[in-house]
């Protein structure tokens, strides 16, 4: 048997060379009791956004909070229709369901911000939707959207991950599809992604947005702003 060594005056951080430089073990993480407290996290935020970017975004959503990225210049890129807040929060409120384009987004929308119990529903897990795709030539991301058809009068449709969701999305418009009651969509990436928001925040579908334009965006920012969207503007620092 092993006997632990005696016990010695601590020795100094050890070091090797890496690269030319010397590495040393990080120190250890230490989290302040603050930081371990959920309600006390929830109120902390707010209020450094507001002393970061006071001007916040629709109808007093304050995106970079919600979204947690450190980016307080995500404001700067956010297009939005005049009436999006107003008629979102209205739908909400009302308990319209949200289609989300896939599971993160939905997992990011804080359910215990809507009273009224609204339905999170994605499609992308759907069966059969992989052979469908196949068959239509087109990602798993647009065909899931085909599946919104039958359900997008009066729901908020929120997309954060594909391009080419929000592409089909307004082709469907275009094609005479119920109108959502709102459409969020902040979907990241070089390929489409730029494109897709711009299409959107051109207008001509007659529906109340709410955009990142550029390349920057993701399926936390689209969950932040739904969730800021749940909260009127007096209440923002109830966590």
């Amino acid at each position: 048997m092993r006997t632990a060594p005696a016990a010695t005056a601590r020795s100094p951080p050890r070091t090797r060379p890496w690269n030319g430089r010397t590495w040393r073990p990080p120190p250890r993480l230490t989290i302040c009791a603050t930081r371990r407290d959920h309600a006390a996290l929830l109120r902390h935020h707010p209020a450094g956004d507001r002393r970061e970017h006071p001007a916040g975004g629709p109808g007093g959503c304050r995106l970079p909070h919600g979204a947690r990225s450190g980016m307080t210049d995500l404001v700067e890129d956010l297009a939005w229709s005049a009436d999006v807040a107003e008629t979102a929060r209205a739908a909400l409120a009302a308990g319209a369901p949200i289609l989300a384009d896939c599971q993160m987004v939905a997992s990011g929308i804080s359910r215990s911000r809507f009273a009224a119990g609204n339905a999170v529903i994605c499609t992308l897990a759907a069966p059969g939707l992989a052979e469908r795709a196949a068959s239509a030539r087109t990602t798993r991301s647009a065909a899931a959207v085909d599946l919104w058809r039958p359900q997008l009068a009066g729901v908020v449709c929120v997309i954060g991950n594909a391009p080419t969701a929000l592409f089909r999305l307004l082709e469907l418009l275009a094609d005479g599809a119920p109108r959502p009651e709102a459409i969020i969509a902040t979907p990241p990436g070089f390929v489409g992604a730029s494109e897709a928001k711009a299409a959107l925040a051109s207008g001509g579908h007659g529906v109340p947005f709410l955009t990142l334009l550029g390349r920057r965006g993701g399926s936390a920012v689209a969950a932040a702003a739904v969730n800021a969207l749940a909260v009127p503007p007096d209440r923002e620092d109830t966590p």
